[in-house]
């Protein structure tokens, strides 16, 4: 079972410095997104962030049916909690409630921890991208198909 995260916002770029700094503890060097970084992805049409301010966020974007998580971070210490699964859980919901039926995401393949989360989250593998990392790592592209929000008819 999913846990909810009652203190998880809607982010806007207010939440970019706190979001950025999440990222930065969750990510090693070299594959992390600043501020700035953030804060533009916030206001480009079809994009959306989550923030907890326990220690994670989640940015994704939705285009058309398709939707995809741009990042996924949460810090340190606030690992092995749920918040990881939760994140995940709610930035689909609100994909699909855009109209998305698809799910997509990055994952290097070394990180064994996310995807584990990916997997139990019904994630499966769509690609791979060759040497997609500063460390010369692979990404994996992972889909995941969307249960659509039920229709509420007047």
């Amino acid at each position: 079972m999913i846990r909810s995260l009652p203190s998880l916002v809607v982010a806007g770029t207010a939440h970019a410095a706190a979001m950025a700094a999440v990222h930065a503890a969750a990510m090693p060097d070299g594959e992390t997104w600043g501020e700035a970084v953030i804060a533009a992805q916030l206001v480009l049409p079809g994009t959306f962030g989550l923030f907890d301010p326990d220690g994670g966020m989640v940015l994704a974007r939705v285009a058309a049916d398709e939707a995809e998580i741009l990042a996924l971070a949460v810090a340190p210490q606030a690992r092995r909690h749920g918040s990881g699964a939760a994140l995940l859980a709610a930035a689909e919901a609100r994909a699909a409630q855009a109209g998305a039926r698809t799910m997509y995401l990055e994952v290097a393949e070394p990180n064994q921890p996310a995807r584990a989360l990916y997997g139990r989250a019904g994630y499966l593998l769509a690609g791979r991208r060759r040497a997609y990392y500063a460390d010369g790592s692979d990404a994996l592209v992972l889909r995941k198909p969307l249960a659509q929000p039920p229709i509420v008819r007047a």
